[in-house]
């Protein structure tokens, strides 16, 4: 532990018991004394902050950087509104992708955010893939994520200009005097924001967070099951440089003035192929939801197999949903068993567990749209 990063709420989180975990190579809370089920619970009922400071958080500059960006990114960034974030993905040469990030359109700049365990490899690729006319800027910055139906109550007290956003929408802001970035998003399938804090005030910030009523610390284990149940993919489990937008079925994280008959077609790395599944719809396999039966979680990595015991895919991410009720899960199947209701075999310790593919989420997105 000792040699693993600390974000600026290490201390933190050790005052308030969190059990420490590496993680993308930061010491990390995966959970506090409250246990993973109640954090979720609390989360999806009240209100939780989270620590997710081991994000990476970029500036780049540069004349018409929405312009350049987009020879990295299939996204409409040139169409992202000031003031607006979008998902988007940093695909490769053969289709697949290399991070998901998301992308702020801060005027004259963007503010990206990426994650952890690809920051380093993501600077690089904005480096050596922008000309000389570009910068990319590292922040030393926390970041907090308040999330839950009672967020917006919360922001209402600290910072109400801040409840004006509505999902997706970003802006700057003070708590207490504290300059902050907020933008009303997060990763739980929750309306929530994600609060940008100069490091050295990042512990302030979160005490002050934490001081409410409604909110409760949460560690990763909750963000995990979180953000499962809301259908959201975690980079190097449910999208990785062997899949592609198309099979992933990120079809939507393709701007439509990127495709072909679009404003700006094309132009990313991996256009032709990605563009090509598109349109062709002739990929192989898909990333579907599976709900199963009993309380039995299937976890990353079980095989999946037809009625007649052929292998039609596997896990990519797997619990129990606390909020669901059953266990959740996630995977890759061949395209042929990819309909919602049909039902396929989870091997989970040498048993054969019936799971019906299903629609994604699976459960209500509360996000804040005005």
């Amino acid at each position: 532990m000792s040699e693993l990063k600390r974000t600026p709420l290490y201390d933190l989180h050790l005052e308030l018991g969190g059990k420490m975990v590496p993680f993308a190579g930061y010491a990390m809370p995966v959970q506090y004394a409250l246990g993973v089920k109640k954090e979720h619970e609390h989360t999806r009922n009240a209100c939780g902050l989270f620590d997710v400071s081991h994000m990476g958080q970029l500036l780049l500059h540069g004349p018409r950087p929405a312009e350049s960006l987009e020879t990295l990114v299939p996204a409409d960034i040139v169409g992202l509104p000031e003031g607006m974030q979008r998902y988007a993905l940093f695909t490769s040469q053969d289709g697949g992708i290399l991070d998901d990030l998301m992308v702020v359109n801060a005027g004259d700049h963007l503010y990206l955010v990426v994650n952890a365990a690809c920051k380093d490899q993501d600077i690089a690729l904005l480096q050596t893939g922008l000309d000389d006319a570009h910068r990319v800027e590292t922040l030393d910055r926390g970041l907090l994520a308040l999330q839950g139906p009672e967020a917006g109550k919360v922001m209402q007290r600290l910072c109400p200009d801040a409840c004006e956003l509505v999902f997706m929408q970003h802006g700057h802001f003070t708590i207490d005097g504290v300059p902050v970035w907020i933008s009303r998003s997060g990763y739980t399938g929750e309306d929530g924001f994600e609060i940008s804090v100069p490091a050295e005030q990042s512990e302030a910030v979160a005490r002050r967070l934490l001081a409410e009523p409604e909110v409760e610390a949460i560690g990763l284990g909750a963000r995990d099951s979180l953000r499962l149940e809301a259908g959201l993919c975690l980079y190097g489990h449910d999208i990785d440089t062997a899949t592609t937008p198309v099979e992933a079925g990120l079809i939507w994280a393709i701007g439509k003035p990127r495709r072909r008959g679009g404003e700006r077609p094309g132009g990313f790395p991996g256009a032709d192929l990605i563009l090509h599944q598109v349109e062709a719809k002739d990929h192989r396999r898909k990333r579907v939801g599976l709900l199963g039966e009993g309380r039995a979680p299937v976890r990353e990595g079980a095989d999946l197999y037809d009625a007649d015991g052929h292998h039609v895919g596997s896990v990519t991410s797997g619990g129990f949903g606390p909020s669901v009720g059953r266990p959740v899960a996630m995977g890759y199947v061949d395209i042929d068993h990819a309909a919602p209701d049909t039902t396929v075999y989870a091997e989970v310790r040498g048993k054969r567990l019936p799971m019906t593919v299903t629609k994604m989420p699976f459960v209500t997105p509360g996000y804040y749209r005005g």
